[in-house]
């Protein structure tokens, strides 16, 4: 494996850093090869598919009255 030194972190920066390996229990060297792994290798969204999946999806679903559950809800305050 290859070696990488990180030079002049801010301070803010790797307190969040170790903050944020104790919560998830891993080394600071682990909880950042974590987050490399997550932000560079994993694959990126298309996010203008994503959005025309999501309209097609949302518009197979079937139509609800809104009034009609308000109506229902009214009634039981009561």
């Amino acid at each position: 494996m290859t070696t990488l030194t990180l030079k002049n972190i801010p301070v803010h920066l790797h307190a969040r850093l170790k903050e944020s390996a104790e919560k998830n229990r891993r080394s600071l060297n682990s909880e950042i090869l974590t987050r490399l792994e997550r932000d560079v290798v994993a694959p990126k969204i298309d996010r203008a598919k994503f959005a025309s999946d999501l309209k097609a999806f949302t518009e197979r679903l079937p139509y609800v009255d809104h009034r009609i559950g308000d109506r229902y809800k009214r009634k039981g305050l009561k």
